[in-house]
C-alpha cells in the first residue's frame, strides 16, 4: 500500500501547496484568510428566500444517539447546541432524520414522527437561542432538517441486522449485502414510503425547520432510485419514472407546506462498489459488463465523473422547477466505495486501505461542485468532502468561496470535534490544533460497533465515557 504524507507534515501553506501540485492534486489555497468581515467565507448571500449571515455549513450528519423510539436523546441535543453555537449560519439538515420506523439507518437514529415532534420543536427553539445568545441575532440563521429512508442499509431493530428495501434487483450491491428480490419495494410500497416524506415534512414545519432536506445521496432509498433502468412500473426505466420518487414527495410538499423549503443532498456522481482485497486495499468489485449504468452522473465506465454531468444537470433542472435551487453536495456512498465519499487517512474498523490518495478524492468533492456550478451557474451549493484537510481546510474553503467554486462550505465530523472552528476563522483565531479532526473514524467506528456517535478521540466528554474502552478494546482486537 502506498504512504500518504500525513497533512501535519506541513508547516505552512506554500509546503502544503508545492506538495499538492507534486501529486497532481488540484486543491486550490488562499495563503490566508482575511477577518474582520473580509472573508469570502464573511459574506452574507440570499437563499430560500432569506439571507443567511455566511458561508459556513454543518452537514447533516448520520446521529446514532437518539432514544429507542427516534426521539432526540440528552447526547442528540449536545450535539445540535454544538452546531448551533459553531460560527455557521446554514445548518443544513442539522441531522439525518428517518421519515418512518423500517427506514432507519440504525435503531438509534432520529426518527420525525408525531411522537417526536415536541422535543424536535423545543430543540429547534433552542438552538436558535443558543445562536442568538451567541452571536447577537438568530435572523440569518437557515436551519434544515434532512428526511431520508435508508432503503438497502435499514437496521431499524438492530445494528446488526440488515432489514433492506430496495429500489431493483442490483447485481454487484446484492452480492455485497446479502440482498434478495424478496426485498424490493414494490410500486404501492413506495408511494407509502412517499406519503411518510410528506408527513415528515408537515412535522417539521411544525417544529420550526426553515426547509427540508430530501436525501438523494449515498445509495440511499431514493439515490438508488435514479438508477433504477432495469426496473419495471411506474418507478423506474425512462429518466421521468426514475425521478418519480422525489418528484411526488415535492409535489406532496408544496401542496401541504408552501412556505416551507425544500432542498435536497445529491451525489453528484457515484462510481462502482469498492471491496477488501487480498492485500486488504480497496479495489473495485468484478463488473463483466461493457458499460456500468449504475452509477448516477458516472461516464459509464464506473470509475469516474461524466464531464458534463448529463443525468445530474437534468436532475438540478427538475428541482429548479420545484423551487428547490439549493443543493447539499456529495459523492458516492460511504457504504460501498468510502474512500471517495469520505476521504481519510485511516480505514473505519470494517473498511478497507485508501486506494488512493485521500486529497485526491477531496478534489473530486471540490471539482464535482465546481463543474455543477459552471454547468448550473443558478444553482446554489453546500460544498462537502473537506474534512481531511485538517489545518488547511480554512484556506480551501475560501478560496473555493471566493472563485465561485461553491456557495458555502460545509463541514461534518470537523465540527464533532471542533465545533468553534467556524467562529474561530471567522474572527481571525488560530486554529485549536488540538481539536482539529485527524480522520481516525471513530465517530464511524463506534456506532458500527453499537455505541453512541461522537468523537471519541478528541472530544473529552466521549473520552471519559466507558465507551471509548469498550472502542479501545475492539480497535486492538482488528
Amino acid at each position: 500500500m502506498a504512504e500518504y504524507r500525513k497533512v501535519t507534515a506541513f508547516k505552512t501553506v506554500a509546503e502544503f501547496r508545492d506538495y499538492l501540485a507534486s501529486e497532481g492534486i488540484d486543491i486550490g489555497l488562499v495563503d490566508s484568510v482575511p477577518a474582520d468581515g473580509r472573508a469570502a467565507l464573511a459574506q452574507p448571500i440570499q437563499c430560500l428566500g432569506r439571507t443567511v449571515g455566511n458561508r459556513w455549513a454543518i452537514l447533516p450528519m448520520e446521529g446514532w444517539d437518539c432514544m429507542d423510539d427516534g426521539t432526540p436523546s440528552e447526547f442528540t441535543r449536545r450535539r445540535w447546541l454544538r452546531f448551533a453555537t459553531s460560527g455557521a449560519k446554514m445548518i443544513f439538515g442539522t441531522e439525518a432524520a428517518a421519515v418512518m420506523h423500517s427506514g432507519r439507518s440504525n435503531p438509534q437514529q432520529l426518527f420525525i414522527g408525531d411522537h417526536s415532534l415536541p422535543t424536535l420543536k423545543a430543540l429547534c427553539a433552542e438552538m436558535r437561542a443558543a445562536h442568538r445568545e451567541r452571536f447577537g441575532c438568530d435572523d440569518d440563521l437557515l436551519i434544515g432538517l434532512q428526511l431520508t429512508h435508508s432503503g438497502r442499509y435499514s437496521h431499524p431493530n438492530d445494528a446488526h441486522t440488515l432489514e433492506s428495501v430496495t429500489a431493483y434487483a442490483h447485481p454487484l450491491l446484492d452480492k455485497k449485502f446479502g440482498n434478495s428480490a424478496a426485498n424490493v419495494a414494490s410500486d404501492d410500497e413506495l408511494r407509502d414510503i412517499i406519503a411518510h416524506f410528506i408527513r415528515a415534512a408537515e412535522l417539521a414545519t411544525d417544529a420550526g425547520f426553515d426547509f427540508v432536506d430530501i436525501k438523494l445521496a449515498h445509495g440511499y432509498l431514493g439515490h438508488e432510485l435514479l438508477t433504477a433502468h432495469d426496473r419495471p412500473g411506474e418507478f423506474g426505466g425512462s429518466f421521468a419514472n426514475r425521478t418519480r420518487f422525489f418528484r411526488e414527495i415535492a409535489a406532496g410538499i408544496r401542496r401541504r407546506c408552501p412556505a416551507l423549503g425544500i432542498s435536497a443532498r445529491v451525489s453528484l456522481f457515484d462510481i462502482l462498489p469498492f471491496e477488501k482485497g487480498p492485500d486488504k486495499v480497496g479495489r473495485p468489485m468484478a463488473w463483466g459488463g461493457d458499460r456500468y449504468p449504475y452509477a448516477f452522473g458516472g461516464d459509464g465506465s464506473g470509475m469516474a465523473m461524466d464531464p458534463e454531468l448529463k443525468e445530474t444537470v437534468q436532475l438540478m433542472e427538475l428541482l429548479r422547477s420545484y423551487g428547490a435551487e439549493m443543493i447539499c453536495a456529495t459523492i458516492g456512498s460511504p457504504y460501498y466505495n468510502p474512500h471517495m465519499q469520505r476521504p481519510a487517512y485511516y480505514p473505519v474498523s470494517d473498511g478497507y486501505l485508501m486506494p488512493e490518495h485521500p486529497l485526491y478524492n477531496v478534489s473530486r468533492h471540490i471539482l464535482a461542485v465546481r463543474r455543477i456550478k459552471e454547468l448550473c451557474p443558478w444553482l446554489q451549493v453546500v460544498g462537502s468532502g473537506y474534512t481531511c484537510l485538517q489545518e488547511f481546510l480554512p484556506h480551501a474553503a475560501e478560496y473555493a468561496v471566493a472563485q465561485g467554486m461553491t456557495d458555502f462550505v460545509g463541514i461534518g465530523r470537523m465540527v464533532l470535534s471542533y465545533p468553534d472552528l467556524c467562529a474561530d476563522v471567522l474572527a481571525g483565531r488560530e486554529l485549536d490544533r488540538c481539536r482539529i479532526c485527524r480522520t481516525f473514524g471513530d465517530c464511524t467506528n463506534a456506532p458500527r460497533a453499537g455505541m453512541i456517535s461522537g468523537c471519541y478521540p478528541l472530544d473529552e466528554f466521549y473520552k471519559q465515557r466507558p465507551e471509548a474502552i469498550r472502542l479501545k478494546e475492539i480497535k486492538k482486537g482488528r
